[in-house]
């Protein structure tokens, strides 16, 4: 659990801003320095035990308040035909165990639990009904609730995905933080084409609305649409040009995706305070966004004013 800390739905004044962590996939990549694999982070925690409390540790140093737990691709029918499809558990166990080695060391910062999507990301045309996949992730958030100071539900393209975790992380007593996946043309629609605007009565059963793993610049459209919900929200973009028709497959890998050359820190900061700018009070950062991306955003929020909580 975080030490105290503990950042919870809402702000105590409009200048606190929550900061988030950034991408630790991608982040773990590019340390392991291998070939990325559909099991993507997941692998990392038996070949470098260490690295995801790592980098834990660096995004809280630049300035996050908030560990991320490295649990988004560890689902069941992700481990199928891998080997460690009786290791669920204990692989959550692990990912649970770096994250809390982590905050403790640090001495402040709340622990996310994270829960990715089913079958795979950006494929709201593969998600299963609601009866069906509501008890697959009740079985996730059961295993995080007692070890984490929220949940944090990442990637969700749907209006029948996000009802699917609503569902499984009733009555547990932690706050549920949406995070949706936008179109990367139109930020105001869901991956699965549906308005996001449609998710307003789903998104009441939540403590705040996000959107992640979209372009920056889709980011404003979505936030526009959110912002009439009645929760804190917020974003957390990557750093991808777009999400190609390489990544849209069976079991892909992250090297389908290509980086934007122009995704420095100053730059992606830009992004992020423009949110903030317009009423977003939580922030942060997905794929391909670094511990130096969280320092300059948390450079600049602490030079506007703002205080991170």
């Amino acid at each position: 659990m975080g030490s105290g800390q503990r950042p919870v739905a809402g702000v105590t004044h409009m200048a606190d801003i929550i900061l988030l962590d950034g991408g630790m996939g991608q982040e773990l990549v590019h340390r392991a320095e291998g070939v990325p694999t559909p099991l993507w982070s997941t692998q990392v925690m038996l070949d470098h035990p260490g690295m995801v409390r790592s980098v834990h540790a660096d995004f809280l140093a630049a300035g996050a308040r908030v560990a991320t737990t490295n649990t988004y691709a560890i689902l069941r029918d992700r481990l199928e035909g891998t080997g460690l499809e009786d290791r669920f558990t204990d692989l959550h166990d692990m990912a649970l165990t770096e994250a809390k080695a982590a905050v403790a060391n640090h001495g402040a910062g709340a622990i996310a639990g994270s829960i990715g999507p089913l079958r795979a990301s950006y494929r709201p045309d593969l998600h299963p009904e609601v009866e069906v996949a509501a008890p697959i992730y009740r079985e996730i958030a059961m295993i995080l609730a007692p070890q984490v100071d929220l949940f944090i539900c990442e990637t969700v393209a749907s209006l029948q995905h996000a009802q699917s975790l609503l569902e499984a992380t009733r009555g547990l007593d932690r706050p549920v933080w949406l995070s949706f996946t936008v179109n990367d043309q139109d930020g105001a629609l869901l991956r699965s084409g549906e308005a996001l605007a449609d998710a307003y009565a789903l998104a009441q059963e939540a403590d705040a609305v996000l959107i992640n793993c979209s372009t920056p610049e889709a980011i404003p459209a979505a936030l526009k649409a959110v912002r009439g919900f009645g929760k804190p929200f917020g974003a957390y973009a990557n750093g991808f040009e777009r999400i190609s028709d390489g990544f849209l497959t069976d079991k892909p890998t992250v090297d389908a995706l290509n980086l934007r050359y122009d995704f420095t820190p100053e730059l992606y900061a830009d992004h992020a305070l423009a949110w903030v700018a317009e009423g977003a009070t939580i922030i942060g950062g997905c794929c391909e966004v670094s511990p130096a991306h969280i320092a300059e955003i948390a450079k600049r929020l602490e030079a506007g004013g703002h205080h991170i909580a």
